[in-house]
């Protein structure tokens, strides 16, 4: 466990240090530190103050905010292929941003942001309150189903919206296509304070969700409220979804694939608190490596960060379906 962490800290600064260093210009250490700390104002120490740093701390916080999301909504309903979007956080933030730009004309970066916290949130409360209504006899998958019905159709009122009033699209496509790049700073607060509570949240409900692994009767029988436990990390899992899409847009995979790949790198299954930290390191290692692929595999364009994520996602994502199926076991 020590030994992974500290693996995982010196590779997140790694990728940090070459976050600030690469792109359609390449800059040397020397200049990354007298930008940092020197206090110029030339071109380069501009471009790494007030972008580069900027977007680094973005793709941090992004990463470890959907990475903890999925990793809680994978625990509690015991499905591998569970991820953030599927609660419908991703569909309801895109309805309320379309519906700001639509009817209120908001087209601010900081107002879009307010949006999708609220619409994020509001479609999550929609998700858990229909499930809700399916009672027990659904089972720890029902909540999914409900998040695909919930998505699609919150997706095809965002379509019916753009019909409407087709100036918004660019403005919407912009935001929809996720990345870490000239969003603002305030916003990066949002998020962390959804990872510090959701971080505590994770602390308290360790226990409970370990034995969660089990099985939902088992876990009552040693006296685990199963409801409770889902509903709650159910609840931090939305709130981290909807703090990473104020920040940076839909991100899609990352809150699959992380946790995966955290589990992967432990020889050792560990509690879910320290399962938790990793998966935070992990997410933030993914998002910064991808930001930095964005930025040059097109330059001196830059790839949409969805797209790059995609490049890992689907392949693992049909590596988890053959593995699921050749177990024999229903996702």
């Amino acid at each position: 466990m020590i030994r992974t962490l500290l693996l995982l800290l010196l590779t997140l600064l790694i990728a940090v240090t070459a976050s600030l260093h690469l792109g359609v210009h390449i800059y040397g250490p020397a200049t990354v530190w007298q930008a940092l700390f020197g206090g110029a104002d030339g071109s380069s120490e501009i471009i790494i103050r007030t972008l580069r740093l900027p977007r680094t701390l973005n793709a941090i916080l992004t990463g470890a905010a959907l990475s903890l999301s999925g990793l809680f909504m994978q625990a509690v309903t015991r499905n591998p292929l569970a991820e953030p979007g599927l609660l419908g956080v991703n569909a309801g933030a895109a309805f309320a941003v379309a519906c700001g730009l639509v009817l209120l004309g908001v087209v601010s970066i900081a107002g879009i942001g307010l949006l999708a916290i609220a619409g994020a949130l509001a479609a999550a409360a929609l998700v858990f309150g229909l499930s809700g209504a399916l009672g027990p006899a659904a089972g720890p998958t029902g909540i999914l189903l409900v998040g695909v019905t919930v998505t699609a159709m919150l997706a095809s009122l965002t379509q019916l919206f753009l019909l409407i009033d087709e100036t918004a699209l660019e403005t919407l496509l912009f935001w929809l296509s996720g990345g870490f790049a000239d969003r603002p700073l305030a916003l990066l607060w949002i998020g962390l304070g959804a990872l510090f509570i959701a971080f505590i949240g994770a602390a308290a409900l360790a226990t409970s969700i370990d034995a969660l692994q089990l099985d939902d009767q088992s876990a009552s029988g040693i006296g685990v409220d199963v409801a409770r436990t889902r509903l709650s990390a159910l609840t931090l899992s939305a709130l981290l979804s909807a703090g990473a899409v104020a920040m940076s847009g839909p991100v899609a995979f990352l809150g699959l694939i992380a946790p995966h790949i955290t589990r992967r790198l432990m020889p050792m299954r560990p509690g879910f608190l320290a399962l938790a930290l990793l998966a935070m390191l992990t997410g933030a290692i993914i998002a910064v490596l991808a930001d930095i692929l964005a930025r040059l595999i097109v330059a001196p364009g830059e790839a949409p960060i969805g797209a790059v994520l995609a490049f890992v996602g689907v392949p693992f994502l049909i590596h988890l379906l053959r593995a699921k199926r050749m177990r024999g076991v229903n996702v």
